[in-house]
């Protein structure tokens, strides 16, 4: 996921600050030095990450931290404020025009999943009880169109092409078609170029003048780093968007095109890209980033993904187990089906408060791991699946033979069982102080 590297970088910087008791000059100095280190290192724009550290260490010279017996608490108050600053400070949403059809107009370089993600967010926006039309206006790559008509088909909303005629043209009919259709909202899938050039832009210009476009949206790689800075800067400079869809930020990304977007362009991250499924999209919440980069988890976006995607009956008798003080390897076999629909073990992970995320890189979940372990797992004797304590080296090794599988394999599936007993433990035992926790069981937080 993406800021992995900056979080556990961050992470270990105050680590040692929370070995000191008092802060002082030259402390500040040295720290200052080892967090603008660990920006660049995630590839953040180098004004970016001068401006930050100025505006840092000014309130970091402060007698508030010099005094403070808390130091660690304090500099990372400053830094999660800052990151917070420099996100955004608060979500932008899309704004819908005042008479239908909003009409949203997406651009952006080849590669950075434009097509698939027009279809992710007319998912989105179907959610929240649109009638979304996707209109297919690249006529240049290969396939363009085709691609649209498969994603769209994917998420059960209708896409409007008329071949490779003029994009202008397309444009300009398919918001007719949406007029007569009801639909309320329209999808420009403009065409993306290998590189920025005149010619793709007099194009975006062009069709912008034909419709009342009422958002532009860049979509940028997230794991082209600078480079994704540097065109989105080239974009708004002539085009004037509205916000970014960063795509691919589940990938082995350094996270410095999030950070360094907003500063560059002065427009702000709307949506993140989180993985291939059509769900795999993500409202943009600069505080919740901000949360999730310091090691402080983001709860919020948990149970927004939760309340989307769990089977709530599934999660009230889970509850009624953990109650009781039951969870098995047979609940855990179910749980991981659960769990796989809101993404990676690793992703949801990085969303729990104080997990140490660098300890966690083999916890992610695909349909190949959910049939290696209930084969293993099936392999077991109903007593093995009640209590897996019982579970000694002679025991491991006979069902690591029974399903084909090596005892190392058994191990690791016990070690992720354990991992996830804590995880809900961590929920059970927030349902003690606050309001239930919609999704998840009726786990409640303490908020």
């Amino acid at each position: 996921m993406a800021f992995d590297s900056l979080s556990n970088k961050l992470n270990a910087i105050f680590k040692k600050l929370r070995s000191k008791g008092k802060l002082d000059q030259a402390d500040i100095k040295l720290v200052m030095r080892e967090i603008k280190l660990a920006l660049l290192e995630a590839d953040v724009n180098f004004k970016v990450v001068k401006d930050f550290i100025a505006r840092l260490s000014e309130k970091a010279v402060g007698a508030e931290i010099l005094e403070s017996l808390t130091p660690a608490q304090q500099v990372i108050k400053l830094v999660h404020e800052e990151l917070i600053s420099l996100m955004g400070s608060q979500n932008m949403k899309i704004q819908l025009a005042s008479k239908p059809p909003t009409i949203i107009m997406l651009c952006g370089l080849q590669g950075a999943g434009k097509t698939t993600h027009a279809a992710k967010l007319a998912l989105y926006f179907k959610k929240q009880g649109k009638r979304p039309l996707l209109a297919a206006c690249d006529i240049y790559r290969p396939a363009a169109i085709d691609q649209l008509h498969t994603v769209g088909k994917q998420v059960e909303i209708p896409v409007f092409s008329l071949g490779q005629i003029n994009p202008v043209d397309i444009a300009k009919k398919a918001v007719a078609h949406a007029k007569d259709h009801g639909n309320d909202i329209v999808f420009l899938d403009m065409a993306g170029r290998l590189h920025i050039d005149e010619a793709l832009m007099q194009e975006l210009t062009a069709v912008k003048a034909a419709v009342p476009v009422t958002e532009t949206l860049l979509f940028i790689d997230a794991m082209t780093g600078q480079d994704a800075v540097n065109a989105a800067a080239a974009f708004n400079e002539a085009l004037s968007i509205d916000g970014i869809v960063l795509t691919k930020t589940d990938g082995d990304t350094r996270g410095g095109a999030a950070l360094s977007a907003l500063a560059v362009t002065g427009k702000p991250i709307k949506f993140l890209g989180t993985g291939e499924k059509m769900e795999n999209l993500e409202v943009f919440h600069p505080e919740r980033m901000a949360s999730r980069i310091l090691g402080m988890g983001d709860v919020l976006s948990l149970i927004e993904k939760a309340e989307q995607n769990l089977d709530m009956k599934k999660a009230e008798e889970l509850e009624k187990r953990l109650r009781a003080n039951k969870f098995t390897l047979t609940d855990f076999l179910d749980q991981m089906g659960e769990i796989k629909k809101l993404g990676s073990m690793g992703d949801i992970l990085s969303m729990m408060p104080g997990v140490n995320m660098s300890a966690m890189k083999d916890a992610q979940l695909d349909d190949k791991q959910i049939n290696r372990m209930a084969a293993i797992i099936q392999s077991m004797t109903p007593e093995e699946r009640e209590n897996p304590e019982i579970l000694n080296f002679s025991r491991k090794k006979r069902v690591a033979a029974g399903c084909g599988r090596a005892v190392e394999d058994v191990n690791r599936l016990l070690k992720q069982f354990d991992q996830m007993s804590k995880m809900l433990k961590q929920f059970s035992g927030m349902g003690k102080k606050g309001g239930k926790m919609p999704g998840l069981g009726g786990f409640k937080l303490p908020f």
